[in-house]
């Protein structure tokens, strides 16, 4: 009886032993985990022959989705360069505001360049590389009602931002008076402002800018709120194979400014030439 016990005992362990092996063996994807966070290390990237970018597919001209269904703007012509330094095949993950750090935490994605402005809140959360754009917050309102200082802004007035976003942060820290409409994605907040939804829109000035110079009747009438930041590249927390290689890309790509050729190919027409020193970072030396 006891003999009987003991052999089905072994009999089950021995099965279960055999079950996680199998399971290992049949091509599970190869993972860091390092606390609660998962991310792939540059070799096991290589390894995989295929590096997850994540990107805007809604905001022109930075990142955004053409006619033909391609990935287009500054951050995606520096994504294509990371993939061909890296010799693998890029794969774009559709990325909003308010999720790109939880893409990087859950490793849906290896690397976010989805004009990511770095704060201190932000840098606990994921590690950033160097800069490669400056940035400043903006505000656009209809010509007919020209928002120039937020003090014009009355009580039952709204304000827009994107969820996830410094506009949000800023206003909500410094301007809590301000009653604040938000939206997930630059598209359904672009529609909400052009229905009427909000007196103005707050966001990257880059961004506003943008919208103005496309959208006849709005103008820019904060173009610089707040401190001057850095937009830069951000990986999981604590990948830091992954963090080395793109902080010597970036600097090895400013030797042959790089960065002022990616504002020319894709922002040129929409920011015209005056702005180009302003906004980009060459090799990742801040001024």
């Amino acid at each position: 009886m006891k003999k009987n016990l003991f052999k089905k005992l072994v009999t089950g362990v021995l099965a279960t032993s055999l079950g996680v092996v199998a399971l290992t063996g049949c091509g599970a994807e190869k993972t860091s985990d390092k606390g609660n966070q998962a991310y792939r290390t540059l070799d096991e990237i290589k390894e995989s022959g295929e590096i997850n970018i994540g990107v805007f597919s809604d905001k022109n001209p930075f990142g955004y989705v053409d006619d033909n269904g391609d990935y287009q703007g500054y951050d995606v012509y520096f994504a294509e360069r990371l993939g061909k330094d890296l010799g693998v095949k890029i794969n774009y993950v559709s990325t909003e505001a308010a999720n790109r750090v939880e893409y990087l935490e859950t490793g849906k994605v290896d690397v976010v360049l989805a004009n990511f402005t770095v704060t201190d809140e932000r840098a606990e959360k994921v590690d950033f590389a160097l800069p490669y754009m400056n940035v400043a917050l903006g505000v656009v309102s209809h010509e007919d009602h020209v928002i120039t200082s937020l003090d014009q802004i009355g009580a039952d007035e709204q304000v827009i931002v994107i969820s996830g976003t410094t506009a949000e942060t800023y206003l909500e820290q410094n301007e809590s008076d301000i009653k604040l409409q938000k939206f997930d994605t630059y598209a359904a907040a672009k529609t909400a402002f052009e229905n009427g939804t909000g007196v103005a829109w707050a966001n990257d000035n880059t961004e506003v800018i943008a919208y103005a110079k496309e959208n006849p009747g709005y103008v820019v009438g904060i173009s610089s709120l707040g401190d001057q930041q850095s937009i830069a590249p951000a990986v999981t927390k604590g990948n830091s194979t992954l963090l080395d290689w793109i902080n010597d890309e970036i600097e090895s790509l400013g030797e042959e400014n790089f960065f002022h050729a990616d504002y020319e190919a894709t922002l040129l027409d929409t920011y015209g030439a005056d702005y180009e020193d302003t906004l980009v970072i060459e090799g990742g030396a801040t001024k």
